[in-house]
């Protein structure tokens, strides 16, 4: 089980989402997306090629990170993305699980 954290925010305390698996930062805190996408697409695409029903996504950082982040898990695990979502009040993470073609059973 991984947590894929889509962008690296400096100072924020994510330990608490190694609960759901081994952290791993998809994009370093400095890295934008510029004029292309596509440096950061296919290094999206590599780091998440074999995600799958086991892993997450913590989404931080850039929106349009999030997105392909976002877009690139759910095409490698058949439409299905869980998510972890952070409640202030609580100070937790709760699990989300998105399937967009609604095939849950």
């Amino acid at each position: 089980m991984t947590v894929f954290i889509t962008q690296e925010v400096p100072g924020r305390d994510i330990t608490k989402a190694s609960e759901y698996g081994d952290l791993q930062i998809l994009i370093p805190a400095k890295e934008q997306v510029a004029l292309s996408a596509q440096p950061t697409v296919r290094r999206i695409n590599r780091l998440l090629r074999k995600f799958n029903d086991k892993d997450y996504l913590l989404l931080s950082g850039d929106p349009v990170i999030i997105g392909i982040s976002c877009a690139v898990a759910m095409s490698n695990n058949i439409g299905k993305l869980n998510i972890l979502k952070w409640d202030r009040q609580d100070e937790e993470y709760y699990p989300v699980t998105v399937d967009i073609y609604d095939k849950e059973v």
